[in-house]
């Protein structure tokens, strides 16, 4: 994989996740991102790459690789900053503290599937999605 591609790591038996990953396809016009779950062996491998404890936080993991990688409220608007018609919100939430923001992420984390459902196995991409994802 080129390391021009931004990568969004998700939990991939979440309602709430899934559809975030499906919004950020549907307006990734530059094709920027590729995806993996959490779950998977190619997430786990850039997790533990990268020494992050997932027993420490709930969140999506976004990687700008050979830069830095983000979570929580960091990595969303991140993402929204590359999304066309999400770049001045992404920018205007970013004036509020982290601390206060990733209090509202972390309390949809801990109830996302009571609130959104979750899956039995992760998301399995349609064929024509699948390039988009990482084995």
């Amino acid at each position: 994989m080129a390391n021009t591609k931004k990568i969004i790591l998700f939990d991939g038996v979440c309602n709430l996740c899934n559809g975030f990953v499906q919004f950020v396809i549907k307006r990734d016009k530059k094709d920027i991102f590729r995806y993996a779950s959490l779950q998977s062996e190619i997430g786990q491998q850039l997790i533990s790459e990268r020494n992050i404890d997932t027993d420490k936080m709930d969140s999506v993991i976004f990687i700008e690789p050979g830069v830095a990688y983000y979570t929580k409220s960091e990595a969303a608007l991140k993402i929204g900053q590359h999304l066309k018609g999400y770049r001045v919100i992404s920018k205007l939430l970013n004036l509020i503290p982290s601390g206060l923001r990733d209090i509202v992420y972390d309390l949809i984390a801990r109830n996302r599937y009571k609130w959104f459902g979750q899956k039995e196995t992760c998301m399995i991409p349609t064929p024509e999605l699948q390039a988009k994802f990482l084995d």
